[in-house]
Parts: C-alpha cells; structure tokens; sequence
C-alpha cells in the first residue's frame, strides 16, 4: 500500500514537472525536429548606418554559427533601431545560449556598451533585456536612450544651428570645425553631474546627452561626443565614439584615415572653474599624437577599436 502512494506521488510529481515545463519542451522538440524558425526583419530606423568595421561587421544573415555572428547580430539590431527583435540558435551551434549569456550578463556590460558605441546615439541604449530559453529563440528588448520627442527636440535645432552656421561653400572638415568651436562656444563642463548621479539625485542637466550643450549649455563627454557623432552621421562621415574606462570621444574617418575628435578635453576650464578655453589640441588628431600627450583618460582598448591601432 505505501508503495503504491509513494509511486502515485513520484507519478504525480513526474506530471506537474512536464506540465510546468510544457512550453520548454515543446519548444525544444519543435526545435530538434525542425529547422530553425525564420527570422521576423522589420524594417530599420532612419539612423541606420549599416556601416563595418574590424571589430563588427554589418549583415543580413540572423541565423548565428558563432560568436563573432552573435556580435554581428546584435550590433545590426542595435543598428537598426528596433525595440525589440527575436532570432534563433540553429542546432549546429551548441554554445549559442551559452555565448548569448555572456554577451548580454549584467557583470559584462563592456560588450554590450562597446557595440553601442558603433551605432547612432539616436538608436543606442540606456538598458537592454535579453530572453532567452534552451530551445534557443533569443529575444532583445530595448530601452533607447532618447525618446521620439527628445530626438525631434535635438534634430531641430541642429537643422537650426546648420542654417545659421554652415553655408554651401563649406566643406566637410569646414562643417566639423563650425560645429567643434560652436559646441565649445556655447558649453560649459558640469562638474556636478557625476556627485549629483553618487548621491541619487537627479541631475540638474542632461549633460549625458546632445540635449545639455544643445539647450542647458552644459555637458559631460557624453554630451559632448553624442552631439557631435549626430554632427557626423549628418555629414555622412563615417565615426564612433570611443571608450575608455573613464572617458568617451568621437572617432573619425577622414581623408582616408581614422583620428581622434574631443571636444571635452577642447573645452578645458581655468583653476577657479569659471572660464572655459577654446582649444584644437585634441582636434583629429592621429592615435600617436593623443598617446603622446600621456592622459589616463585616453588609455582605451584597441582591441575593441581596431581601426585607432
């Protein structure tokens, strides 16, 4: 008798763990007896750039074969602009969740962070949530850093600042500098932003994006580099923001080669904080010229931007 119950308990527990994991299940069986579910595209962003680069290379093909492939996707879906956007692991690729994991865990935020870096500020990230299941169909789900409005807010006044500072004759270098001294001109660096953010308290400015030296005359490095790569991508010069633990600038392709544009470290303040300097001793210059000048702040990874070596 008691071994009876004991194996209708062991029956029903058996039960209520297929019924729980049902959708797992069928999911995976689906997915061992199938080929691999075709990818939804919707159709991408007007700031779409599309571009490749040594570290990320722009594609169409969604379904991953490896890690490098992973990087790829997830880069043209931050590309793209989409809020969110689901594709599969084929078979052959038994890491595939694994290595999805460790791009998208929360103690790894570089990868991510770097691959934002590659895109338009307008389709970049604040966060990003990650779903997946062992079956293999991964899910993103983005939360972009500025919304519709403030996009319309920043593009208007940029097709304000184009009519009142740049005229035909100009060329493309001519644009960037306009736009290099006026940014500088009209930006005081916030000092606070960074104690405000410590101590949980609302930052006075939007100095961490093109808003603050847009329209409060303040910014942090941010600020400065998500303005002027919308300054770029207007221009259709090919750029990147640049990271360093500390720090972000823009990357620059011109005249056939990549260099270096930081407006923060252009704008520098006096001993009492209150006057701002205008200078072009950052102002695309090449990777030698920013490492012999011997700032902290400057030491990035060149695996990640391959193309500054």
């Amino acid at each position: 008798m008691i071994r009876r119950f004991i194996t209708i308990l062991f029956c029903l527990a058996i039960s209520a763990l297929v019924i729980y994991k049902l959708d797992a299940i069928v999911s995976l069986t689906t997915r061992l007896v199938a080929s691999t579910p075709e990818v939804v595209i919707d159709k991408k962003n007007s700031y779409a750039k599309g571009e490749s680069y040594e570290l990320l290379q722009a594609t169409d093909d969604y379904v991953p074969y490896n890690y490098q492939d992973l990087l790829n996707i997830f880069y043209m879906i931050l590309d793209a602009g989409y809020e969110t956007f689901t594709f599969y692991c084929p078979n052959e690729y038994l890491d595939c969740v694994d290595d999805v994991i460790k791009i998208s865990d929360e103690n790894n935020k570089n990868t991510l962070a770097t691959i934002g870096n590659y895109v338009s500020p307008f389709n970049n990230f604040v966060n990003m949530r990650v779903l997946y299941d062992m079956a293999g169909e991964i899910t993103v789900n983005i939360n972009h850093v500025y919304t519709q409005e403030e996009i319309d807010k920043v593009n208007n006044e940029v097709d304000r600042l184009w009519k009142e500072l740049i005229t035909d004759d100009m060329s493309k270098e001519d644009i960037i500098y306009t736009f290099h001294d006026y940014i500088i001109n009209h930006t005081r660096y916030d000092v606070n932003y960074e104690e405000e953010i410590k101590a949980n308290k609302t930052p006075t400015y939007q100095s961490n994006k093109a808003l603050g030296p847009l329209f409060e005359g303040y910014a942090i490095c941010s600020g400065y580099t998500d303005l002027m790569a919308i300054i770029l991508d207007r221009l259709d010069i090919k750029n990147y923001k640049v990271a360093s633990e500390t720090h972000v600038w823009n990357a620059v392709y011109l005249n056939d080669k990549w260099v270096h544009l930081d407006l923060t470290w252009d704008d520098p303040r006096d001993e009492t904080g209150e006057v701002d300097t205008l200078l072009h001793k950052f102002y695309l210059i090449d990777t030698k010229t920013l490492e012999d000048f011997k700032i902290d702040n400057h030491n990035f990874d060149k695996s990640l931007y391959i193309e500054l070596k």
